[in-house]
């Protein structure tokens, strides 16, 4: 279970360790802060193609089968960064990551589910989303290290990468091979599904995963930016810090958390996502990196909990033959809008200021974060009070 978890772990780190390195490539390479969304939506657009078939064949033909590619897909785009000299180069990179990343939300973390065995099926759920947030924690952090302290961060934060990577090819080597389902069991490959039953409960746990993901997409993606031209902070190292500091508040809002009920999950994270929100438009207003921080704290919370609840409610409710692709499903749901929206806040930021395209993105998460809160909130007051 944990030697799986690590696989999820490595590819995470690769997948947010750009972050900071946007800044350096701005300056070698040359391109506007807009066009940064548009990286960062190639990986977006990676992920979301691999989600539409990865979950299936995961469940059909075995986890090691198909995260193996990934991986080899994760070196690729880690050796690709290292070399990169123009934006092309850079948004190939970051669609062979998405790819990755993809194949590792399905397959990945079913397998440490797998692993955890039906008794600690609740513990494997939280190991698995655990390992994903700490992943894109680290992964800013180490670049962030490098970047401030050493003359040369992109060859040694992604020499460092590789490395990384390599041991979670090893790791998935002495990973246990599962027994499929036989060949008429298998169905021809559509878009990801769950049983009929169980769709409500991937649905609830998306209208909380995708606002909160989206937010902290806004952080790795625009946040270098606000700190740099806005708030006239410089250093690369707050940049990786305070993602790191983001998603380790992920990690502990998710600790702190398990053992309560999943519908209490789920108000944490919709709570985070519209105090975020406000506080990345008081940042704006009064040019504060201290609100910024914060508002990237509160972004880290709304995703860790409304992930946490969502997959806790996949590995309750969707059994083993579906559970990866109940975990594609589940991360088409967040990523979809985690990737649109930037996009649109790229748009209006060509077309009037970054200022402008925060505020729009910042706007359109809290309602959308508003809307799901109070759906819930009715869901849990006694029928009589409906």
């Amino acid at each position: 279970m944990w030697s799986a978890a690590w696989i999820v772990v490595a590819v995470f780190m690769l997948s947010n360790s750009p972050t900071p390195l946007y800044a350096y490539w701005q300056q070698k390479i040359g391109f506007a802060s807009g066009t940064l969304t548009f990286i960062f939506a190639a990986y977006i657009i990676g992920l979301i193609t691999t989600l539409l078939f990865a979950g299936q064949l995961a469940d059909r033909y075995g986890r090691k089968r198909l995260l193996l590619p990934g991986l080899i897909g994760a070196v690729l785009a880690t050796l690709l960064f290292e070399t990169a000299t123009s934006v092309t180069a850079l948004i190939v990179a970051r669609l062979l990551t998405g790819i990755a990343v993809g194949i590792v939300v399905t397959a990945g973390m079913a397998l440490v589910v797998d692993n955890a065995g039906p008794i600690r099926r609740s513990s494997g759920a939280l190991l698995a989303s655990m390992a994903m947030v700490m992943g894109a924690g680290l992964g800013p952090l180490l670049a962030g290290i490098i970047y401030q302290w050493t003359p040369a961060p992109i060859t040694l934060t992604f020499s460092a990468e590789l490395l990384i990577l390599l041991s979670a090819i090893i790791a998935l080597i002495v990973q246990p091979v599962k027994a499929q389902p036989p060949e008429t069991e298998r169905r021809q490959l559509r878009l990801p599904t769950v049983p009929a039953h169980s769709l409500g409960h991937v649905i609830k746990g998306i209208a909380f995963f995708g606002p909160g993901i989206s937010a902290t997409s806004f952080v790795l993606s625009l946040g270098p930016s606000m700190l740099s031209h806005i708030l006239r902070v410089q250093s690369p190292l707050i940049a990786g810090a305070t993602a790191c500091a983001m998603f380790g508040v992920a990690v502990a809002i998710q600790l702190g958390i398990k053992k309560v009920a999943v519908n209490f999950i789920f108000l944490v994270s919709g709570c985070a996502t519209c105090a975020a929100m406000i506080l990345f438009v008081m940042a704006l207003h009064w040019s504060s990196a201290a609100f910024l921080v914060l508002a990237a704290l509160l972004a880290g919370a709304a995703q860790g909990a409304g992930q946490l609840g969502g997959f806790s409610l996949i590995a309750q409710h969707i059994p083993d033959n579906r559970r990866a692709e109940a975990n594609a499903l589940f991360n088409l749901g967040g990523y979809l809008p985690a990737g649109l929206l930037p996009i649109i806040t790229g748009l209006v930021i060509d077309a009037s200021s970054l200022a402008s395209g925060t505020l729009t993105l910042a706007t359109l998460l809290g309602l959308t974060a508003l809307m799901a809160l109070i759906v819930v909130t009715f869901n849990m007051l006694p029928r009589s009070l409906r």
